[in-house]
């Protein structure tokens, strides 16, 4: 893509008072290291915490939404960003130059789009370990990107029309397809760090039952809210030394 001069990093957040700081923090000091026009966008979707004050706190741009809907909470930061390229990271996910600075050049270099390998934060179960390392190899091979990073050109964003809002998750395999539609859609070497709360937090029958029933039936098991009690339901507290 020529002449791409600024970079948008867009982070929809409802309720995450506890780790957008720590988000935020990162991005800054990737930020530093870039040395071009970059702005931070945190998407406030109904958060009824110390979201916005963190996000504030922090220099982010904040624009609230209320639609509790994360493929719209992402395209309402897109509408706004002024970057040439948009980099979606998740608000409980830690960035790092090498990951952004990849992205960045890969964009630069022609691709529309991509992701990066992630790991988790803390202490989580040895069934999440192995389903994870397992779902790497396979985001990999079908050139998927995990919804904690991913990043795209403006003019592919434009072109596919956003991540889809008829999903309510699992919108960025959607949208990896769509961006894959349009050109080279990459996954990087490069690896982020998200948290592993709702795999502390959630029992494991609720976590392999949702991914039985997604498997069952496709999409079908995405486009309501009701049900999807991992991404919607109310926080629940983190104990990341339990196993």
């Amino acid at each position: 893509m020529p002449n791409c001069t600024s970079v948008s990093f867009i982070i929809p957040a409802h309720n995450e008072e506890q780790l957008l700081g720590r988000t935020l923090s990162a991005i800054a000091a990737v930020v530093r290291s870039l040395k071009e026009p970059v702005e931070v966008i945190v998407v406030d979707d109904a958060s009824t915490d110390g979201t916005v004050a963190i996000a504030s706190a922090h220099r982010a741009r904040v624009i609230s939404v209320q639609c509790r809907h994360i493929s719209a909470a992402r395209n309402a930061g897109a509408r706004v960003a002024n970057g040439e390229m948009l980099v979606f990271v998740d608000a409980d996910t830690v960035v790092n130059s090498a990951a952004v600075r990849s992205a960045i050049a890969a964009m630069r270099a022609g691709a529309v789009g991509g992701g990066s390998a992630f790991s988790f934060d803390g202490r989580v179960p040895l069934y999440a370990r192995v389903l994870t390392t397992a779902a790497l190899l396979v985001y990999r091979a079908a050139r998927l990107a995990g919804g904690c990073f991913l990043f795209c050109t403006r003019r592919a964003f434009d072109a596919v029309g956003g991540f889809d809002e008829t999903v309510y998750a699992a919108e960025e395999a959607v949208m990896s397809r769509a961006l894959g539609r349009q050109g080279q859609f990459v996954i990087l070497r490069e690896s982020v760090v998200t948290s592993g709360r709702k795999l502390r937090t959630h029992r494991s029958s609720e976590i392999l039952g949702f991914l039985l029933r997604l498997a069952l039936t496709g999409r079908n098991a995405v486009r309501q809210r009701d049900g999807l009690h991992l991404w919607y339901g109310e926080r629940r507290e983190d104990r990341p030394e339990n196993d």
